[in-house]
C-alpha cells in the first residue's frame, strides 16, 4: 500500500501568528491532529503538533499568546504520495514522530499520521491471519 491510499486529504494550514489556542480549536474543528505551518516571510513550511500544544501547556504557557511558529517544527521530513506505507513507518520511527507532511511536487497533498497506517495495515493482517488459518 502507498501512502496516497493512507493519508488524509485535509490540510489544515495555517500562518506562524495563530496562537496555540486558535490551532487547537481549528484542529478540533477539523478532527486533525496535526497543522500545516506556512510562513509567508520565510517561505517555510513547518508542522504543528497536537503534541507540541500539550507540551507548552504543560510548561504552563499560556495558549492564548503563544503562537504557531514559536511551536512549529520546522525541519520536517516529507513523504510523497508514491512512498510506501513501510517507509512511511520507517520515517516515523527513525525520527521518532508521528505525523509525516505529503508534498505533491511545492504543495502539500496530505497528512498522512501513524492511525492512518494502522488503519490500513490492520484489515490486511486480519485478512492474512484468515487466509493462514483456513
Amino acid at each position: 500500500m502507498l501512502v496516497r491510499d493512507a493519508m488524509s486529504s485535509v490540510v489544515l494550514t495555517i500562518g506562524p501568528t495563530h496562537t496555540l489556542r486558535q490551532a487547537a480549536r481549528l484542529m478540533a474543528a477539523r478532527r486533525v491532529g496535526a497543522a500545516v505551518v506556512l510562513d509567508p516571510d520565510t517561505c517555510g513550511l513547518g508542522i504543528l503538533t497536537e503534541r507540541d500544544i500539550l507540551n507548552s501547556l504543560g510548561l504552563g504557557q499560556n495558549p492564548d499568546l503563544e503562537t504557531a511558529g514559536t511551536h512549529t517544527t520546522t525541519e520536517v521530513v516529507f513523504a510523497t504520495p508514491a512512498w510506501t506505507l513501510e517507509d512511511a513507518a520507517d520515517a516515523m520511527a527513525h525520527g521518532g514522530f508521528r505525523h509525516l507532511v505529503v508534498m505533491d511536487g511545492d504543495e502539500p497533498a496530505g497528512i498522512v499520521s501513524v492511525r492512518d497506517i494502522i488503519r490500513c495495515w490492520a484489515p490486511a493482517r486480519r485478512a492474512a491471519a484468515t487466509t493462514m488459518a483456513g
